[in-house]
């Protein structure tokens, strides 16, 4: 089952790299070291699927305006 995110953080360390910590719901911590290169391709991922989410949401928006409402 996954887990569910409570909060983040993203620190620089002093190798030129960045720490992400990681914290559930349960107060558990995961700490991961990623390089610029990595945090970049992390944030291109988290874009494209909000991107592609925003297009189905509004799409569906779009699909609610072309029905009759019940005040109709």
């Amino acid at each position: 089952m996954a887990r569910t995110l409570a909060q983040f953080s993203i620190t620089p360390d002093s190798d030129g790299d960045y720490t992400l910590h990681l914290e559930d719901d349960d107060g558990e911590t995961l700490e991961f070291t990623a390089s610029f290169e990595q945090l970049d391709l992390i944030t291109e991922a988290i874009e494209e699927v909000l991107d592609d989410d925003e297009e189905d949401a509004l799409t569906a928006d779009d699909d609610d305006d072309d029905e009759p409402s019940d005040d109709e």
